[in-house]
């Protein structure tokens, strides 16, 4: 399969989707925010309660009437910067209101949901905002010291009972049981579209490892042969449209190239020479 980038967001909203099944109806998620009614997205998850029913599932006990989330992919690392760009979306969500204080800051939190243990970015909250890591449960650090509850979710260390499609969003399962048990529970809801997705996306960020399986076990080469199929034609499709949108910006840089040295006096066998093209297509540019 061509390599294209991951899109984890989707996939993580929908395994949280998942995760939290027994109690979406008290809940209403939105991805890709949109913070104003000017153009401006961001790739935080917002899920708001939609009344006071105390969530049950650990990951979501902390969740009041407003829920900022931010999702790091398995080789992303949680920094300094990233606390303060989520905790800056955060107030600028609770002030983008038509009334004043119409969302009380005390009905807002935030979760940071990654792979590893962010180190650095703790000993600074420690030492900077007096912000106390405290372990609430498998995986699950309540930050302690501001206004705004937070929490933060180490995904390999969450309860593989409540949270496993979370934590099967990495790249390195292994070909054998662990990849015939993800199988036969995914069969078991396949034709579910959260579970499609995150299915999809675990298929291809352990690409090799399915197709590995796919040979040692008879008995799974139906099932793997359509989620492969699916995976490897999305796969293939955003690698075109990603070769698509790099040659457009390739051509664009290269045309304002040619411009400049047409401009600065350059005949077209020298803008071809130093262009690495054929003076044809330097003049059809310039034309």
């Amino acid at each position: 399969m061509e390599k294209a980038k991951l899109q984890w967001h989707p996939g993580f909203s929908a395994a949280l989707r998942i995760t939290l099944h027994d109690e979406m109806k008290f809940l209403e998620m939105h991805e890709e925010y949109q913070l104003s009614k000017k153009p401006m997205q961001i790739d935080i998850l917002i899920i708001k309660k939609k009344c006071d029913r105390k969530i049950q599932k650990a990951v979501g006990r902390i969740f009041r009437r407003h829920n900022i989330i931010e999702y790091k992919s398995p080789g992303d690392r949680l920094s300094i910067n990233d606390f303060y760009k989520v905790y800056g979306y955060t107030c600028f969500y609770q002030s983008n209101t038509d009334k004043i204080n119409q969302i009380d800051p005390e009905d807002m939190t935030i979760t940071f949901v990654c792979s590893h243990y962010p180190e650095k970015m703790m000993r600074h909250l420690k030492e900077v905002r007096k912000i106390q890591a405290e372990r609430y449960g498998e995986g699950i650090y309540y930050l302690t010291g501001d206004p705004i509850p937070m929490q933060l979710l180490i995904v390999p260390e969450l309860s593989p009972k409540e949270n496993y499609w979370i934590q099967n969003l990495r790249t390195d399962l292994k070909a054998g049981k662990e990849i015939r048990h993800l199988m036969e529970k995914y069969e078991k809801n396949r034709k579910l579209k959260d579970y499609e997705a995150v299915m999809d996306l675990i298929t291809r960020a352990n690409w090799e490892q399915m197709e590995e399986e796919k040979k040692m076990c008879d008995a799974l080469k139906e099932l793997f042969a359509d989620e492969l199929k699916e995976a490897d034609a999305r796969g293939r499709a955003e690698g075109v449209q990603y070769g698509i949108e790099r040659g457009k910006i390739e051509g664009i840089r290269l045309a304002k190239q040619i411009l400049s040295l047409h401009e600065q006096g350059n005949t077209e066998d020298q803008i071809a020479e130093k262009c690495g093209l054929s003076a044809e297509q330097v003049r059809e540019i310039l034309e």
